[in-house]
């Protein structure tokens, strides 16, 4: 079976509000030039196509679109009141309605698309059809909350697709691995309190959001768990946040599934994070899950691609975690890993994180 990747040109055309980075244009703000808005933009994810052509990888993938979750697919996450206000923004020009989540004109269908890879994604691993599968999915979801969107995010992808896999008896339990830059709060509120659904959160600790991503929240049944990381955490430090925390929390789990909020906005240069990943960090973490799936769940592995705003080093990141999965040996070199490589965290860095990591530890253990 080959390794799926789902995406769909019209994720692209998503557009947002008239900001300059993080901050809307106004008063002191000046816009930038050339049109510049959020750091979620479209190049990211077009270059990252381009450079899977380029290589021949997407040669080896099994290519897929998807059609739109419908509204009674959405309505298992987000409340009537939410999409009838999302939908009608949306038909009248666009428009905000939560925090840093602006959209344009279409971005509902456009939304509910992106949230249908995800969705065909997750079914088609569950089915046998592929062997694993990556969603190129935008606008991203791990922010949005059932009622309000958030950070970029206007519709609850992952939670979508795993409450439609379970409506229709294709899965009981999942485990959701979340490695992006900033903590995962959508997917942990909607399952904080499911005993069938392991959330999992590696991130920058205080990034965003600044309240939520403290390893003391552990939800009802213990099966939400997060490792929030120092600024500076490199390859070293990620790496062992999987082999002592993420990987034996998510074996104990036993999932059928194990579905990967793939953010590459941890890597060294990204404009919105402080962590010093490389491309072949996400190429060992994606390595790391997939012997573990290989173990515990007939390898039923599924990313969903979240944040990552370098748009020169985004595409290096995901292409060595697609071919990771694809089991390839068609590479595409990362031209900065000389010098990331030199700028890893030193042992007095490494011994600090430790220490972080093993306080986690020892409050799991408490």
């Amino acid at each position: 079976m080959a390794t799926g990747f789902f995406h769909d040109e019209r994720c692209l055309w998503h557009g947002g509000g008239n900001y300059a980075q993080m901050a809307p244009v106004g008063g002191l703000v000046q816009p930038i030039a050339g049109g510049g808005g959020l750091p979620e933009n479209p190049e990211t994810k077009r270059r990252l196509v381009n450079l899977l052509r380029v290589t021949g990888l997407m040669a080896e993938l099994e290519e897929r679109t998807a059609p739109p979750l419908t509204r009674e697919d959405l309505l298992r996450v987000h409340p009537a009141d939410y999409l009838d206000a999302f939908a009608a923004a949306s038909e009248a020009g666009g428009g905000e309605l939560g925090l840093r989540a602006p959209f344009g004109p279409g971005g509902y269908e456009i939304a509910a698309l992106s949230a249908g890879l995800v969705a065909d994604a997750v079914e088609a691993v569950l089915a046998g059809d592929m062997a694993n599968a990556y969603a190129l999915s935008r606008p991203p979801g791990h922010h949005c909350l059932p009622d309000r969107p958030n950070g970029f995010c206007l519709l609850a992808n992952i939670a979508l697709a795993i409450e439609r896999a379970r409506a229709r008896d294709q899965c009981a339990r999942v485990a959701v691995l979340d490695w992006d830059v900033h903590h995962g709060n959508g997917t942990e509120a909607i399952f904080l309190d499911d005993p069938d659904i392991l959330t999992v959160s590696i991130h920058q600790e205080r990034n965003y959001p600044l309240d939520t991503g403290g390893f003391d929240v552990r939800g009802a049944h213990g099966t939400n768990l997060n490792v929030p990381l120092p600024p500076g955490a490199g390859h070293r430090t990620y790496l062992a946040a999987m082999e002592r925390l993420v990987l034996p929390a998510i074996r104990a789990h036993a999932p059928e599934i194990i579905i990967v909020a793939c953010g590459l906005d941890a890597a060294v240069i990204d404009p919105l994070g402080r962590m010093l990943a490389t491309a072949e960090t996400f190429r060992m973490m994606t390595s790391q899950v997939m012997d573990l799936a290989d173990d515990i769940c007939d390898g039923r592995v599924m990313l969903a691609h979240e944040g990552g705003y370098s748009e020169v080093y985004v595409p290096f990141c995901a292409h060595g975690v697609v071919a990771t999965m694809a089991r390839s040996a068609t590479i595409a070199a990362d031209p900065f890993a000389d010098t990331f490589t030199k700028r890893q965290p030193g042992p007095a860095f490494d011994a600090f994180a430790e220490g972080q990591l093993a306080q986690i530890a020892e409050a799991l253990r408490g």
